[in-house]
């Protein structure tokens, strides 16, 4: 991702975000910690596997690379643990991802989000 590729705006998730592989391998790790208490968990792995897709611009992926970096990073904003407070400011920068880029996520992303919720949470994919 370059200066002129959006992103979130958060240096660390920026950064992060520029290695997709290790966005790929360490958002799995969390995303099977925390799982349970996402209510936005569907709109992630939508938003993983439209990252991930070979047809998705590379723009699109660099803002869903780098909300999903933002989620997968060890510290944020407000912290993760804090009972219900700890996941909004990955919600919002998510749901403000989600927004420019909506036209993207296809049906066949938000297919495989079900499909791997219902599965349980799914090994690396």
């Amino acid at each position: 991702m370059t200066s002129s590729e959006p992103g979130v705006g958060f240096g660390p998730a920026d950064r992060l975000a520029q290695d997709p592989e290790s966005v790929r391998r360490r958002f799995w790790i969390k995303f099977k910690k925390v799982v349970a208490s996402l209510p936005f968990a569907e709109d992630l792995l939508a938003a993983y596997y439209c990252a991930f897709d070979r047809q998705t611009p590379r723009h699109v992926q660099a803002a869903l690379l780098g909300a999903i970096a933002y989620f997968i990073l060890p510290f944020d904003f407000v912290p993760d643990m804090l009972p219900i407070l700890g996941f909004t400011d990955d919600a919002a920068v998510l749901a403000t991802a989600l927004r420019m880029v909506a036209s993207h996520i296809t049906p066949e992303h938000r297919d495989a989000a079900r499909a791997a919720l219902k599965r349980g949470v799914p090994e690396e994919e």
